[in-house]
């Protein structure tokens, strides 16, 4: 198993790496999301090795505690495994997910 880690880059910058599972998932939450600022904020999600529902709660629980304090949060670099499952849930309209370099146009409920 890979260890999971959220890293912060400075300037809203953070960065997600390793698996986001039931096993790293509750830990990581509470280490990381403290630091979310009200934006705008960028998550690098690149370095995710493996994710399973957990690990997509937590990415709507970010964009949430985002939005709360009045930011927008843009997903970046997200791995197909992750796409796959956004697509087949219904949730591409809820996370926030940068295309090609460029910012979503909707930003999701």
């Amino acid at each position: 198993m890979s260890e999971a880690g959220i890293t912060p880059s400075g300037d809203g910058r953070y960065a997600i790496s390793g698996e986001l599972t039931f096993t790293t998932v509750p830990d990581l939450w509470r280490s990381g999301s403290g630091d979310l600022s009200g934006g705008p904020v960028r998550v690098d999600l690149a370095g995710i090795t493996r994710i399973d529902s957990a690990g997509i709660a937590l990415l709507i629980e970010m964009v949430r505690t985002v939005r709360k304090r009045g930011g927008d949060i843009f997903l970046e670099h997200a791995p197909l495994q992750l796409m796959a499952i956004a697509t087949v849930s219904g949730l591409e309209e809820v996370l926030p997910f940068a295309r090609n370099g460029d910012l979503p146009g909707n930003l999701g409920a």
